[in-house]
């Protein structure tokens, strides 16, 4: 059985963190299995988009406690090892946010410290009613340092602080009201929903949103002016595509673009 499946529909990749009995934690195996997934993923263009899942009865718990406890019987006290833990996971979440193609998170049951951070690190996000949020490790004197870089990129700062230095759940509502998912639905429909916007976006030209995403977390981090000179540049380079010609063509003689994606 894989620690992480992936089942592909189409344009479509549907990841499953697949540990329940661990409630899927970062474990050092999975967070290779992740990294992995998107190092294949980042080259492969029939590909236009990703769901993330998780098995059992909540979406993710964050790391692998157990490993990190063990982690610490080294000469150095585990400092080697929580330095390259800390490393590997944020190549995974960057490594999400660097994908060409959007990623979308399907979270139920909890999703808590570097399973919050993952959910924060895709671009969109779709969860169970119920689901609850949180960066708990302040609760077990451990500040979620490294899952905070994702959150308060996600949530307004004092609320994203709030969550962190009391360790609280936030639920659906709280969550879609903060901007950490998009919405919620029944938990009957959640891979439903969520693998209806990923072909809802995989349908579009593969080349644009592509050219989209990566303009767009790039612009977040410069100045007006700067994103506008930027941005201009993009749009530039992305009408003179011939699959944008056709697409405008397409739609002005109120026809299906005939796109090669």
């Amino acid at each position: 059985m894989a620690l992480l499946e992936r089942n592909d529909t189409g344009p479509v990749a549907h990841l499953r963190l697949n540990a329940p009995e661990r409630i899927n934690a970062l474990s050092d195996a999975m967070l290779a299995a992740l990294q992995s997934q998107i190092d294949t993923l980042r080259e492969d263009r029939s590909i236009r988009a990703v769901v993330i899942s998780g098995a059992g009865k909540a979406f993710c718990a964050g790391h692998d406690l157990k490993e990190m406890t063990a982690g610490r019987q080294s000469e150095d006290g585990g400092r080697a090892y929580f330095a390259d833990l800390f490393n590997r996971c944020a190549s995974v979440m960057t490594g999400l946010r660097a994908l060409p193609q959007p990623v979308i998170a399907a979270p139920h049951g909890i999703a808590t410290a570097a399973g919050c951070q993952l959910v924060a690190s895709c671009d969109l996000a779709i969860a169970a009613e119920g689901t609850r949020f949180g960066v708990n490790g302040v609760n077990i004197g451990l500040f979620c340092s490294t899952p905070m870089v994702a959150l308060s990129r996600n949530i307004p700062r004092k609320q994203a602080f709030e969550m962190l230095t009391t360790g609280e759940f936030i639920d659906t509502d709280r969550a879609q009201a903060l901007g950490l998912i998009n919405r919620a639905v029944p938990a009957d429909d959640l891979l439903p929903a969520a693998m209806e916007m990923a072909e809802t976006i995989a349908a579009k030209l593969g080349a644009a949103v592509r050219i989209g995403k990566e303009a767009f977390y790039n612009q977040l981090e410069m100045g007006l002016d700067a994103a506008y000179a930027y941005t201009g540049q993009v749009m530039v380079e992305n009408m003179l595509r011939s699959d944008t010609a056709e697409g405008i063509s397409a739609f002005i003689e109120k026809r299906a673009p005939d796109w090669d994606q």
